[in-house]
């Protein structure tokens, strides 16, 4: 296993800055927001580390030749959209920079593509599900054809007033990934888990691994606390912004050594990049940087150098 971090919690820095850090840190790969140029839809969204609507092949050889020049390796591209929303323009535009980000994994010869299935918040599973198949077909499609693998986050986009009720992401449990993959049976198309997630849905987050480890081609290291008092107030039905926390592995509700045995024993052997969502270290560059080798100080003990 390889142990990285998501880029998108450093966009002070270009891409040559994120790897020289990474590789002063002893990370060993990246995952590289590359959301389209311009001002962010939301927060932790709307970095561009690399700008996959204007990569050209010579561009594309000068990120790889910085990559072994620091020593740092691409795990995947990630670009979390919702090419499901209701209004055909934002949809269309999520789904023509799909394609974008799928073709630049291609040329990076990253063959690694992270992104959501998107929903429409307003319409159940089973409405949604005929717009799902008629984008995501051909979207794995494309990506077949490019020998690049896409890897659906389970993150329930359902925290602010404008994703109620349903939430902005199909993919979230394992009863909705058998429908996904059953609809779909492409190798291509499979699981960027992230067990945080599974905590805030109150689930196990080692219980969807030994079913899906065929469908694992990436994961996500984030952590979670949830606020018993507060959630006994509010009930589960409130925004989840009411009584959870993003933290950073080691600092939540997870056990990261079981977690870590379960992979290990699936003989998981991808990417694990270190997601910072985790605010108690504050804003500035120096102190996301600090979560970041934290993260890895507590996770490092698990993987092999």
């Amino acid at each position: 296993m390889e142990l990285g971090f998501f880029t998108a919690i450093l966009p002070d820095l270009s891409l040559d800055q994120v790897l020289a850090f990474a590789s002063a840190n002893h990370f060993t790969c990246i995952e590289v927001a590359c959301w389209p140029s311009g001002k962010a839809e939301r927060k932790f969204a709307g970095v561009t580390h690399i700008d996959v609507a204007g990569l050209t092949r010579t561009r594309a050889d000068e990120i790889l030749g910085l990559c072994s020049q620091h020593g740092v390796s691409l795990s995947a591209l990630g670009y979390y959209s919702n090419p499901l929303d209701p209004d055909p323009r934002v949809s269309s535009h999520a789904v023509a920079h799909i394609k974008q980000v799928i073709r630049a994994a291609e040329l990076l010869r990253v063959k690694q593509a992270n992104i959501f299935v998107g929903r429409d918040w307003t319409r159940t599973v089973d409405e949604n599900w005929p717009r799902f198949l008629k984008i995501w077909k051909p979207l794995i499609s494309f990506a077949e054809d490019r020998g690049v693998k896409v890897g659906i986050e389970n993150c329930p986009m359902l925290y602010c007033l404008d994703e109620w009720p349903g939430g902005k992401n199909l993919a979230t449990t394992p009863v909705i990934w058998r429908r996904m993959f059953n609809d779909i049976p492409s190798p291509n198309f499979g699981l960027n888990y992230d067990p945080s997630h599974f905590v805030l849905q109150q689930m196990d987050p080692t219980s969807p691994l030994r079913e899906f480890k065929d469908k694992l081609f990436h994961l996500h290291a984030k952590d979670m606390t949830i606020d018993r008092d507060r959630l006994n107030q509010t009930g589960i039905f409130s925004f989840p912004k009411e009584w959870h926390t993003p933290r950073i592995p080691g600092f939540g509700e997870i056990n990261w050594t079981h977690f870590m045995s379960v992979l290990y024993a699936i003989d998981y052997r991808g990417p694990v990049c270190i997601e910072v969502e985790d605010e108690t270290f504050g804003k500035t560059l120096k102190a996301r940087q600090c979560a970041l080798k934290i993260a890895r100080n507590f996770l490092a003990p698990y993987f092999a150098r």
